[in-house]
């Protein structure tokens, strides 16, 4: 049990920070569009990339530095794109914005850029191989299944909470003013993410 606390405290440190899964999931629950459908992928992503980490994923990402460059400069690309169309979204009508496309098109756009936030995303596998991979790996073998379990009990409870709660406060998050604020926080939260991915990559390619 002392070992799932450990896994568990360990997640959920680096799941809380503000980034793009968490942004992802909070909008869908405030459209109260698939908030669950966006939470489950970003659950099991977790916890495949948890697995991978501590079960030796972290030796396979320290030996491939070009696969990091590689995730990193998608990443950014991404983040710019992602952060360009929230941005677009101040100046579009309320009555346009609020228009809903066909749901097949939302659930392959969702599908897309959950993907995207999730697998190139550079951060997340250095919390999950390098971070907890480390740790895991001084845990002893008897007890790295308690760790790995804690650590992926963190981003259950968190994700599913993050969409539920954003579902409840949606009547109040709706709000015209409200959604141009949540576009604008979004916006500059990915494009400082980008320009902080950027920098990371290219002091990797210096060092």
């Amino acid at each position: 049990m002392l070992f799932w606390l450990q896994g568990f405290t360990l997640g959920a440190a680096l799941i809380l920070p503000l980034g793009p899964q968490n942004t992802l999931v909070l909008n869908q629950g405030i459209l109260r569009q698939h908030a669950l459908t966006a939470a489950s992928f970003c659950t099991l992503s977790d916890m495949l990339l948890i697995g991978a980490g501590v079960f030796g994923g972290s030796t396979l990402l320290q030996h491939s530095p070009l696969a990091l460059q590689l995730i990193s400069w998608a990443g950014v690309l991404f983040l710019l794109w992602y952060g360009w169309g929230r941005l677009k979204q101040l100046f579009v009508s309320t009555d346009a914005a609020s228009a809903t496309p066909p749901v097949s098109r939302q659930r392959l756009r969702l599908l897309v850029t959950l993907m995207a936030v999730t697998w190139l995303n550079p951060h997340v596998y250095l919390d999950t191989f390098v971070v907890l991979g480390s740790l895991g790996s001084q845990v002893p073998d008897a007890q790295r299944l308690w760790f790995a379990a804690g650590a992926m009990s963190a981003s259950v409870l968190w994700f599913y909470a993050l969409a539920l709660l954003s579902g409840i406060l949606s009547p109040w998050l709706q709000r015209p003013l409200a959604r141009q604020g949540i576009n604008l926080l979004v916006a500059v939260m990915m494009f400082w993410l980008a320009i902080h991915l950027a920098l990371d990559a290219l002091a990797m390619l210096t060092a």
